[in-house]
């Protein structure tokens, strides 16, 4: 789980497949462009998922900006058919995650990534 770019730049650095995840709920607070901005500036083309909480509209704005993935809850039939048109995922719950704003998060990547 990302926070920003710094975050994903960690989580890219040891050159290890990695799913991106945001904040809970960042799709509502700060933005599907951000998350878009976010992944263009650290290069990552990879599966990221934007969580968009409860807002199924940030779900579907991510979706019409071409991102790989949301998490909306609970699930929008609507938005699920969207997203599967478009070979995006929409889960209804993040994955397991190492959260790198917790404190030492980093010391433990490569142990997550290659688990």
């Amino acid at each position: 789980m990302i926070h920003g770019l710094d975050h994903a730049r960690t989580a890219l650095a040891p050159g290890l497949p990695v799913t991106l995840l945001s904040a809970p709920g960042a799709g509502a607070y700060a933005g599907c462009l951000w998350w878009r901005e976010v992944l263009a500036q650290a290069g990552f083309t990879g599966p990221a998922l934007l969580d968009c909480g409860d807002a199924p509209g940030r779900a579907l704005e991510a979706l019409k900006l071409g991102l790989s993935g949301v998490i909306l809850s609970p699930a929008q039939a609507v938005v699920s058919q969207i997203g599967a048109a478009q070979g995006a995922l929409v889960l209804t719950q993040a994955p397991p995650s190492l959260d790198l704003a917790q404190a030492g998060a980093a010391r433990h990547l490569i142990a997550w990534l290659t688990g």
